[in-house]
Parts: C-alpha cells; sequence; structure tokens
C-alpha cells in the first residue's frame, strides 16, 4: 500500500497526452478526427484536432496544473470535432494520482467508456511530478568510507593496515622479501673472494717465463759510407736566399 501524500497543494504537475488507440469508431463514411480534453479541478485543456486520426490518433501535447490538496484524479474525454453538426463523444476516463504523486512518474494507457458504459478505447497519458519528498538516507547504517570487509593476509610481508580515517596504507619502502629466499647483502665485501686474482694486482703470480734479453748486436758491419753527393748541402728551411728584385725578401715569423 503506498504511503500517503499530503502538503502538495500549489505545486505543478505535467501532463502529456501522447495518443490513442482502438478507439470507437463514430463516423459511417469517413475518418473520424478525434481530439483529446483534460479537466482537473476547474482547470480544462484539449489538445489540436488530429485530421483523419482514425481510431489511433498521435498528439503529443503537454498540459500542467496546479495541484489542489485532496484531488488525486484527472479526467480525460476524448471526442469526435465535427464541422456540420454537435461534436460526438467516443469516451471517457479517469487517471488516479498517487502513483505519480509517490513517486514522480507515470506513465501508462488508461482505458475510456462510452455513455452506455462498454469500452470505447485507451488513452496513453504521461504524468511527471518533480517535487517528490525522498525519505533522508542513514549515514549511521551504511560503512565508513574507506573501510574494507576483506581482512589483509598475513606471512607474505604485507605491512598492516594503517588508522588513519582513510584506511589507505602507509607508502612501503620497498619491495617485501619472502621469508623462503634470504636477503641478499648489501655489502660487497661480504661476498667470497673470488678464485681467479686480479691480473693487475701484486698478489697476481709472475710469469714463468723470463722476459727477453737484449737483441745481439748484428754481425753485419756497416756500411763504410755512401760516395759524396755531387749536390751541396741543402740550406735550412728558415733560410731564403735574395730574391732578384729589391724588397721582395721577408725574413721568417
Amino acid at each position: 500500500m503506498a504511503t500517503p501524500v499530503s502538503g502538495i497543494h500549489g505545486q505543478l504537475l505535467e501532463v502529456t497526452i501522447v495518443g490513442c488507440s482502438r478507439l470507437k469508431d463514430t463516423e459511417w463514411f469517413s475518418r473520424q478526427d478525434p481530439y483529446v480534453c483534460v479537466e482537473y479541478g476547474s482547470s480544462k485543456f484539449s489538445t489540436r484536432t488530429c485530421t483523419d486520426g482514425g481510431k489511433n490518433p498521435t498528439f503529443q501535447e503537454k498540459f500542467v496544473f496546479t495541484l489542489i490538496e485532496g484531488l488525486r484524479e484527472i479526467n480525460v474525454l476524448v471526442w469526435n470535432s465535427n464541422t456540420v453538426t454537435f461534436d460526438d463523444l467516443i469516451g471517457t476516463g479517469r487517471i488516479q494520482l498517487q502513483k505519480v504523486l509517490s513517486q514522480g512518474y507515470d506513465d501508462g494507457s488508461y482505458s475510456i467508456q462510452s455513455k452506455t458504459g462498454k469500452y470505447a478505447g485507451e488513452v496513453r497519458v504521461i504524468l511527471h511530478f518533480s517535487n517528490v519528498s525522498k525519505p533522508a538516507k542513514n549515514h549511521a547504517s551504511s560503512a565508513p568510507y574507506g573501510s574494507s570487509p576483506v581482512p589483509q593476509p598475513s606471512g607474505y610481508g604485507y605491512p598492516p593496515p594503517a588508522s588513519s580515517g582513510y584506511g589507505y596504507p602507509p607508502p612501503a619502502s620497498g619491495y617485501p622479501q619472502s621469508p623462503a629466499y634470504p636477503a641478499y647483502p648489501q655489502n660487497p665485501a661480504a661476498y667470497p673472494p673470488t678464485p681467479y686474482p686480479n691480473p693487475h694486482s701484486a698478489a697476481y703470480p709472475p710469469t714463468p717465463y723470463a722476459p727477453p734479453a737484449a737483441y745481439p748486436p748484428s754481425p753485419y758491419p756497416p756500411p763504410a759510407g755512401y760516395p759524396p753527393s755531387p749536390f751541396p748541402p741543402a740550406q735550412p728551411s728558415n733560410h731564403y736566399p735574395p730574391g732578384p728584385y729589391p724588397g721582395t725578401y721577408h725574413p721568417p715569423y
């Protein structure tokens, strides 16, 4: 059972007439031209006439009503427009507002009846009420932010959860070390000495081979000398002979 709604007087209700379906046909020779009237209290609205709408006219028109405290239904009337005679009443119906006032939205098709009480078709209506009172949330029953229902695994080197309000653990200083494998020593002096000595150190044993001695003198005597050259000896590179023209000689830098 829905909870009764109160305190709606003066608030707004949106009513959208979407269309009709399977209407009773009141015409004999042509297609009927239906339109819909909506009544709430003293307020009355009417849609446009759907020319040649027949049994399934479409309107898509929205109206806004001011709610009245204690009035919980809307009347709809479907008419057939005539140009010569009076309009024909196809059927009437009532729409209850309890659902839209408690939930804020209602979309459905509502049946209408003719003057004799017979089924005369359906009218699809969308109702929207924006001022729905929402129940307050119980914050005490909800879990605090940051708490985790899953316990942290133990025995794997993970730090325990932090006691701060956010529930995030502090950043770890390094990767956790598994207890099955010991940590490697950080000091290189803890490693055992290598069986192979450094060839550049003083502890490296000398080679068994003695260094080569000085080469023996050549058995061939040096040449006595070449005959003198017919050409005069070359002058030093910083000496230039005087030129044939005065002022053309430049001393070296």
